[in-house]
């Protein structure tokens, strides 16, 4: 099956994207297309016209700041596995982006692609979730910015409004002495996750973080103060699981819990390795 006619434009800026997208000309933003490009050829989405953004300059850049780093959404997963891109967290960044799918789709896929597609089990949802991350939105209010916590609201749902054009993505930087995990359940490499976990430890600035993704909808953060008992050895992982599931209304399937168990006590043993 191929797509249906469209209208093929390059946008010349992020305004116009967002105008494209305010006209309500069936219009889609395309980039990489590493997700898009499967879903029009199975005419899952069928728009009236595609606008590229992915050589707009404004989206092409990143940033560092005494915070952290400012990456551009339309940086390639492969320019930041390859060090292009300023990584504040000393190489958890470049690791991430070295472990999704194939080079060919690292080569062409954007990270704000990714993040704007929301699909459950993508690893840039699931680490940006886990380090805290933060995006900035334009559209013809201006520009805002919303924590990765409150960004995706469920499966392939976004807090995007249909105008809005996600621009920039933000990494803070670690506190000294921080420690990181990331471990997710793959039947072979290039599938998408069946279970992941991320796990950042910082006890002493009360900063720690469990996550866990590839659950069908959006991450589950564990409260601090659970994640500190898990990290701390004073609570099951299982138990902190169990209820986390029942928390966020999901079935606790024994396989489904099993998967996520496992992923967060490989993060947990990858964190204890970290000497970063």
């Amino acid at each position: 099956m191929k797509p249906v006619a469209f209208k093929y434009d390059a946008a010349v800026s992020v305004s116009d994207g967002c105008g494209a997208l305010r006209d309500g000309a069936n219009a889609k933003l395309i980039a990489g297309g590493q997700s898009l490009g499967p879903m029009l050829n199975l005419r899952l989405v069928r728009p009236g016209s595609l606008l590229d953004v992915s050589t707009l300059p404004e989206i092409r850049e990143a940033n560092e700041t005494e915070a952290g780093v400012v990456i551009g959404a339309a940086i390639t997963h492969a320019e930041i596995e390859d060090g292009a891109v300023r990584d504040p967290t000393g190489g958890w960044l470049r690791a991430a982006a070295a472990n999704i799918a194939h080079r060919g789709v690292r080569n062409r896929g954007t990270i704000g692609g990714s993040l704007a597609h929301a699909d459950p089990a993508a690893d840039w949802v699931i680490v940006m979730t886990g380090l805290g991350a933060s995006v900035t939105l334009e559209g013809p209010s201006g520009r805002r910015d919303v924590p990765m916590s409150d960004f995706v609201i469920g499966p392939f749902e976004t807090a995007l409004s249909p105008d809005e054009i996600l621009v920039s993505v933000f990494v803070p930087k670690p506190a000294k002495d921080t420690r990181w995990g990331y471990w997710k359940y793959m039947r072979q490499v290039g599938e998408f996750a069946k279970a992941s976990a991320t796990v950042l430890i910082n006890s002493e600035a009360g900063a720690s973080r469990i996550a866990l993704g590839a659950l069908g909808q959006q991450p589950i953060i564990l409260s601090s103060d659970v994640a500190e008992k898990v990290i701390g050895e004073r609570m099951e992982v299982r138990e902190a699981l169990h209820d986390a599931f029942n928390a966020a209304g999901l079935p606790a399937e024994p396989e489904n819990l099993a998967l996520h168990i496992t992923a967060v006590h490989r993060a947990l043993a990858i964190a204890h390795a970290d000497n970063n």
